[in-house]
């Protein structure tokens, strides 16, 4: 697959696009943060 092709979600914490990652491949769906930044970070946007 072509990267431009590939599947993007928008990060709640930073706001960026971000694109799927091979490693994401098992649970793309659950994937919700760009980063561990983010995901550490969430607390002090939700």
């Amino acid at each position: 697959m072509k990267k431009q092709h590939l599947p993007q979600k928008i990060c709640p914490v930073c706001q960026r696009p971000f694109t799927w990652r091979k490693k994401w491949e098992k649970n793309w769906e659950e994937v919700k943060y760009c980063s561990e930044r983010c995901r550490r970070n969430k607390s002090n946007y939700e």
